[in-house]
């Protein structure tokens, strides 16, 4: 695919996610031990033979700019193309928002590159995708506009793209919906087109008044393009609530799911790399169908859980249905059920916390309980 240039999106925030992207994107969200939600579209860009990538980067950036660096650890570190950082612009006398605004101040990165491709992805969704037959598929059916799209694996409260999908990949109808419901065909946030129409999408939408990507582009593809859908049958999901967040770290515990993410021939997922120690597991540890990540230190008991690097959890400490992010610390005693603890969490002694199944309980960054 040197043909096509990857765009990652890393500007959409999403309301329901408030409390975990207050000082981070959505793209820079742990995530399964020791991961990035960017990590997941980025590594499969690079799988696919992708070897020139813009990323367009939003105004709380620090923390993506600090795990992605150079690009190194994704082979994008390079003297010609590799990774590059497109940032907001915000032109003096234009008070618009909205993620339109910094597509069209950085389309000279597009115009002046020879790709003749561009594939958009918005850092938001859990995938291990190869897009090399997103490609076919668009060159064999004259597509103007390809979107990668998925069964619904449950009902949710996404605002999303769902479409009605002809036999042979024709989207007859679109329409941006509040809730998902279980089995419909949904956007996965993934375009894929030649660069002139890309840039003639973006220019015009931006130059009428448009604000929003999605609203604004996407929502009126039909009137003048013919859009089809590749329907990505493997496990997918969108980071948009919560609630969503919580459930999708758990399915990385499930055996068939880890398989298809993680341990794809020649499909890796690849990540920043931090040395640490092994997990140490302390005479009277018990641990069941969890992730644990290096670095951590277990006394206690984990069930059904995801542990971050560091995590240390004390003896009589009982951690269930649980996502505790790097440098937790659950001390003797405590108990934990549907809990999801943002970095450097510490839970005293003998404290019992508990969310629900359909509603985790959110501690934020740094909190003593």
């Amino acid at each position: 695919m040197k043909n096509v240039m990857g765009l990652l999106d890393l500007q959409r925030d999403e309301m329901m996610l408030q409390d975990l992207t207050k000082g981070r994107t959505i793209a820079s969200l742990p995530f399964a031990g020791r991961y990035r939600i960017v990590d997941f579209p980025l590594s499969s860009m690079v799988n696919s033979g992708i070897r020139h990538v813009g990323v367009l980067l939003a105004e709380k950036s620090r923390s993506v700019l600090d795990h992605l660096r150079s690009g190194k650890d994704w082979g994008l570190a390079r003297h010609y193309k590799g990774l590059i950082y497109l940032p907001p612009v915000r032109p003096e006398h234009d008070e618009r928002g909205g993620d339109l605004r910094n597509l069209y101040q950085n389309l000279d990165f597009v115009i002046n590159n020879n790709e003749e491709y561009v594939l958009l992805a918005r850092a938001a969704s859990i995938y291990n995708m190869d897009f090399r037959p997103v490609l076919r598929f668009h060159q064999n059916t004259g597509a103007d506009v390809t979107m990668v799209m998925g069964r619904a694996r449950h009902d949710d409260v996404c605002n999303g793209i769902v479409a009605e999908v002809a036999a042979n990949g024709l989207i007859m109808d679109m329409a941006t919906k509040p809730n998902i419901r279980k089995g419909e065909m949904r956007s996965l946030g993934v375009f894929l087109m030649k660069k002139d129409v890309f840039v003639d999408l973006i220019r015009r939408s931006f130059e009428h008044g448009g604000l929003d990507f999605r609203r604004d582009v996407v929502a009126r593809l039909m009137d003048n393009q013919t859009v089809y859908a590749y329907e990505h049958t493997g496990f997918a999901g969108r980071i948009c609530t919560m609630l969503a967040y919580y459930e999708m770290n758990l399915a990385m515990i499930q055996p068939a799911v880890w398989e298809e993410m993680f341990l794809r021939e020649g499909a890796p997922v690849y990540t920043k790399v931090k040395d640490m120690p092994p997990v140490r597991y302390k005479e009277g540890a018990r641990v069941n169908d969890s992730l644990v990540a290096n670095g951590c230190e277990i006394y206690g008991e984990v069930q059904n859980s995801v542990l971050f690097r560091g995590v240390k959890v004390a003896p009589g400490a009982v951690i269930r249905n649980c996502v505790i992010m790097q440098g937790g610390v659950i001390q003797e005693g405590a108990r934990l059920d549907c809990v999801v603890c943002d970095k450097s969490v510490k839970v005293t002694t003998g404290k019992e916390l508990r969310g629900a199944p359909t509603y985790p309980l959110y501690i934020g960054k740094q909190a003593v309980i």
